[in-house]
């Protein structure tokens, strides 16, 4: 199969929007032994110097910011790379998989309403529609589970948020970086954001029986949803129309549901599958987040 062929671009953006899937997996299985602030200082540990390798290898260099740009940046790092994924590992240990799954699904629905609120874009009949079905979605999710799943629930739909204002702050900057540049600073600036919390939390991890498990699984999210996900989601991107590009997006809650029952062994309600299906029907109705805006969600 040539690689520039639009079946390559697609199996590259559906085995991306799997590992954004399977970050759910993974992050059930690193919030059995690991505090999240800990997890996520890995993550991006390991993460960087494969970016920083990406930077050598494609020959570019990284051009510093105006304040204005700088400034958004670091912002953009608290909330979409360090804050989406410490309320993602939280939110997935006091949570089911499935229904994280479905919650990340709103992502595009979320990121336009905001968009609406905070920038005044024009408020569409299809994003209203794509709206209420995701909501419902959630809400057929959340009114199904146990009580003690609700914790988790408003920490997952935090992370959410947390990807929503990325994409909306990505708006705003002067000069948009390339996108392996991108993920690069924010790989970076995540990092240095997730250290003040290690502070924070007990090293009695150290100790943890499924201690070696967690730490593949942080592996595995570094070097697979992190980096090759980015790859594989840049790589269709750049041979396919962005309106097709946006439509794989719905890919990611249903590997995210079906993995969580291989993998997690998690018996999947009605319940979830009807959010799921709310979820990605609302994908045609809501306006989309531009597939530019990034893949760091992995």
């Amino acid at each position: 199969m040539p690689f520039s062929s639009p079946r390559f671009a697609y199996l590259c953006l559906a085995g991306a929007m799997l590992t954004v899937g399977s970050t759910v997996v993974a992050g059930k299985l690193i919030g059995h032994a690991l505090p999240p602030f800990t997890a996520t200082a890995l993550r991006f540990a390991l993460a960087l110097p494969c970016f920083l390798f990406l930077l050598r290898l494609r020959r570019l260099r990284l051009v510093w910011p105006d304040r204005h740009d700088a400034l958004i940046l670091i912002v953009q790092a608290l909330a979409g790379s360090a804050g989406y994924t410490v309320l993602l590992l939280w939110g997935t240990r006091l949570a089911a998989g499935a229904d994280a799954g479905v919650m990340l699904g709103t992502l595009p629905a979320m990121a336009a309403l905001m968009a609406v609120v905070v920038l005044r874009e024009p408020l569409t009949r299809g994003l209203v529609m794509g709206v209420i079905l995701a909501t419902v979605g959630v809400w057929l999710v959340a009114r199904a589970a146990p009580p003690g799943d609700s914790a988790g629930h408003l920490l997952i739909l935090g992370a959410v948020a947390c990807e929503a204002v990325f994409i909306l702050l990505n708006k705003r900057l002067h000069r948009p970086l390339p996108a392996l540049a991108l993920a690069t600073v924010m790989t970076g600036l995540g990092l240095l954001w997730s250290l003040p919390g290690l502070w924070w939390e007990s090293t009695a991890w150290l100790r943890a029986p499924d201690l070696l498990p967690a730490l593949g699984a942080v592996v595995f999210y570094a070097l697979v949803p992190t980096v090759l996900g980015f790859w594989l989601w840049y790589a269709g991107t750049a041979r396919v129309p962005a309106a097709k590009a946006a439509l794989f997006t719905a890919l990611a809650p249903a590997a995210a549901v079906i993995l969580s029952a291989l993998v997690l062994d998690e018996a999947i309600s009605i319940h979830q599958w009807l959010g799921l299906a709310l979820v990605m029907l609302a994908l045609p109705w809501r306006g989309r987040a531009s597939p530019q805006a990034r893949h760091q969600e992995a």
